[in-house]
Order: structure tokens, then C-alpha cells, then sequence
């Protein structure tokens, strides 16, 4: 009789060790899936957003170099205007400087000013990244203006000009006193795992 009970008890009795360590690794095995999944959802994410960020930057970048080629200004005789491209690079990348006197929108504020703004683009090397900076000033200003970062984790930025026959890298109105007929600008910026490049085309109109 008391090894019948024995026998009943044991066939109701709780988990054994192995089932709980089978149990167990189920449960870090299903953690470790929900885990990953959550995270690689949160870099897409992180992903998504800097791509958006990027392309918003790129963008504005294209927007004001337009607007302000467009409305580049020069004076022959004049040595506060000029328009002048270098042909530079950065370990074999196009890095141009660009600098031009262009007719400005008249500032918010009520501090005297010129709507003549003299704008110079360079770039900035750094651990292998390119960055585009942008320094303004107002050409009667006697301020020295101040770089800042225009558009950062670049892979290139070049400034072709077309002379009426062919299209050249440098262009210098001390020595050609003109304006090109137009201004091509590319820049260029990885993507992912690719790079992408996009371009713009201008046409300086106050000759």
C-alpha cells in the first residue's frame, strides 16, 4: 500500500532540474530573439533619421549655393567684388574653394548693412572625413568673418566653370575679369555603403 502512494506522489510531483534547464534556455533563447530584433529595429531607425538628416543638410547646401551664384556679383575694377574658383583636393577627392561677392536679401535685423555679402566655401579635412565650412561677411564690414560647418561627412566637393567653350576647374576674375556663364557644383557623400553625388547648375546674372 505505502509503495503504491509512493509511486502516485512521484507521477504528481513538480519540475524536474532538466525540464527547468530546458525551460530555462528556451526562455534566453526566445530573450535573446526579441532582444536582437528590438535592437536592429532601433539602429534602422537610428539609420532612417541620419539619412533623413543627411539629405536635409545636402539639400539646404544645394539651395543656398544656388541662390547665391545666381546672384553673384562683380565689378571689374572693383576689388571688393571677385569670383574666384581654386582646383583643390584631399588625398586624390575634389575639394574646391570657392569664393564670390553675391547681392544678399536685407538682414532681420536693424544693425546697418550692405546687401553686398562676401561668402567663401572651403573645406575642412579631419581624421579623413571632409567638411564644407561657409564663412559671410557684409564686404564693407570690417569684422573678419568666422567659419562654421556647412555640411560635414563629405567624400567630395568640386566647382567647375564654364568659360563659353570648355568647363574649367580654377577661375580667378583678378586675372579673367569676368563671370562664367555657369557654375556646375557636385558634391558627393556616402550613403550607406555607397556614394552618392549630386550636382547643381547655376548661372551667375549680375554681369
Amino acid at each position: 500500500m505505502s509503495r503504491s502512494r509512493t509511486t502516485a506522489g512521484r507521477g504528481h510531483g513538480g519540475f524536474t532540474l532538466l525540464e527547468m534547464l530546458v525551460a530555462l534556455l528556451l526562455l534566453v533563447i526566445v530573450a535573446g530573439a526579441l532582444y536582437s530584433s528590438y535592437f536592429s529595429v532601433v539602429r534602422a531607425r537610428e539609420r532612417t533619421a541620419e539619412g533623413t538628416e543627411e539629405r536635409r543638410a545636402l539639400q539646404g547646401t544645394l539651395d543656398r549655393l544656388h541662390r547665391e551664384i545666381d546672384a553673384a556679383f562683380y565689378q571689374s575694377g572693383d576689388k571688393r567684388s571677385r569670383f574666384v574658383v581654386e582646383d583643390r583636393d584631399s588625398y586624390g577627392k575634389p575639394a574646391s574653394t570657392l569664393e564670390l561677392v553675391t547681392v544678399a536679401p536685407p538682414a532681420a535685423d536693424e544693425r546697418p548693412a550692405s546687401d553686398l555679402v562676401a561668402v567663401k566655401y572651403t573645406i575642412k579635412e579631419k581624421d579623413g572625413t571632409l567638411t564644407l565650412a561657409r564663412e559671410a561677411a557684409d564686404i564693407y564690414s570690417s569684422m573678419k568673418a568666422i567659419p562654421y560647418p556647412q555640411m560635414e561627412s563629405l567624400q567630395s566637393f568640386l566647382v567647375e566653370c564654364d568659360d563659353g567653350s570648355q568647363w574649367v576647374r580654377s577661375w580667378d576674375t583678378a586675372l579673367n575679369p569676368k563671370l562664367p556663364k555657369r557654375v556646375r557644383i557636385t558634391l558627393a557623400y556616402r550613403d550607406g555603403d555607397k556614394t552618392v553625388e549630386f550636382s547643381l547648375l547655376a548661372r551667375p546674372r549680375m554681369r
